[in-house]
């Protein structure tokens, strides 16, 4: 790989990955501000805000950007996580600097007209509103919600249908001064391009914008807890979680490698006993979300109401056993499956990209691939067993969604894990 990083006199970072075998280039902006940096009266403004940056500036309407990147044949999207906002694109080579000219025309000049932003808040509403008639979507809102509650962290990153309702143009204008600043910001690139080139179109587009502190996060406090929304539906929706690893601490390689082998695939400890030799699920695997300053560590499954309670004994059941003794055989397989994902992405522009800017934001640096694998390999099975004990040593958190009678009250789920 060829990576480049130059800081812009007002705080941007500018990071490039010069890829020669492709003819396209992978580029966006990532801020560092989300859902975390809301006040819970405008929470989902975040997200809201990136839908309206595409709504029209002083120099383009919504249509005239939506055509600009479509007649070259580009793509631009966004999304909007807990912790940040990324705005990014894909281009053929000579189509960068349009992407660029764009990106940086709708972080800096947005209108956010009144009513495109009506148009947009039912947009928004809709997006709720499907979100909660999709139960394998909303009930990680729940789970969310239970283990962080009455917190940043705890809350949905689309906000509340309430909310949204009442979300005034002056709030959007507010954040984005308060949230969008140069120094906060990294625009990351993979591709067929040259480095200087990228820095000039950078200063070009984001040279006059101003730099910024970031907002100081309330610390995320994992509590655990109990959330259930009785439907009638055909399955019970269920996440079982426990407090889990945090980006930059030593753990989180062997809990990804935990995550894999407990639920990560189809040779996996739970699609085997849960699916293949029992049949209690269609749908079960294992995740790992982690954040600056913590993480979550959960089990996903959809099962029937009759065997919910089997289906919970048996995840219980996985858990405490893989505390207890992690083969050589299923590590190896979990290093396998770690390794090929880090290696495969490197054949992506856009997964290159994200990878940039992801290591800029959460460590300040650019971490090798060889690294990566270095820390895989060193993955052991002593490692994994430690990290699982480590995770039932909080409290569970309970999330279900559906018919909820034979699930069983939280004590009595807790204590299957102990």
């Amino acid at each position: 790989m060829s990576v480049n990083i130059t800081r812009l006199s007002n705080g941007l970072l500018v990071a490039t990955d010069r890829m020669e075998s492709v003819e396209t280039v992978s580029l966006g902006v990532w801020v560092g501000a989300g859902t975390r940096n809301e006040r819970p009266e405008v929470n989902g403004i975040a997200h809201m805000l990136e839908h309206m940056a595409f709504k029209g500036t002083k120099r383009r309407s919504a249509q005239a950007i939506a055509e600009e990147i479509e007649a070259v044949g580009g793509q631009i999207n966004a999304y909007t996580s807990r912790e940040q906002t990324a705005y990014y694109a894909k281009v053929l080579a000579g189509d960068t600097p349009l992407a660029v000219d764009i990106l940086g025309d709708i972080l800096q000049n947005s209108t956010f007209e009144p009513t495109e932003l009506e148009r947009e808040r039912t947009v928004v509403l809709q997006e709720i509103g499907q979100a909660k008639d999709t139960p394998d979507d909303i009930i990680f809102d729940h789970f969310q919600a239970a283990a962080f509650p009455d917190q940043p962290m705890g809350r949905a990153v689309l906000g509340t249908a309430d909310i949204i309702r009442h979300l005034k143009r002056p709030a959007l204008f507010d954040y984005m001064g308060a949230e969008y600043g140069a120094g906060r910001m990294v625009l990351a690139a993979a591709g067929r391009l040259d480095h200087g080139a990228i820095v000039e179109l950078a200063q070009r587009a984001f040279g006059n914008l101003s730099g910024n502190d970031a907002t100081r996060l309330e610390p995320a406090l994992y509590a655990g807890g109990d959330m259930r929304e009785e439907r009638d539906l055909e399955q019970l929706h269920v996440v079982l979680g426990f407090k889990g690893i945090a980006l930059d601490d030593p753990d989180f390689y062997p809990s990804s490698a935990l995550s894999t082998l407990l639920g990560g695939g189809m040779s996996s400890r739970l699609f085997q006993e849960v699916r293949e030799k029992r049949g209690l699920a269609y749908s079960i695997y294992a995740f790992g979300a982690s954040y600056s300053d913590v993480g979550v560590f959960g089990v996903y499954a959809g099962t029937s109401e009759g065997d919910a309670k089997e289906l919970v004994s048996v995840i219980a059941g996985e858990m405490r056993a893989v505390a207890g003794k992690v083969t050589a055989a299923e590590l190896a397989r979990a290093r396998a499956q770690l390794k090929a994902s880090t290696l495969m992405a490197l054949e992506s522009t856009g997964a290159r990209c994200e990878r940039l800017a992801q290591n800029l934001m959460v460590y300040g640096r650019i971490v090798p691939v060889e690294e990566i694998v270095t820390k895989i390999d060193a993955i052991d099975e002593a490692s994994v067993e430690r990290v699982a004990a480590r995770l039932l040593t909080s409290a569970p958190t309970v999330a279900a969604v559906g018919p909820l009678g034979q699930l069983g009250d939280y004590a009595t789920i807790a204590s299957r894990f102990q």
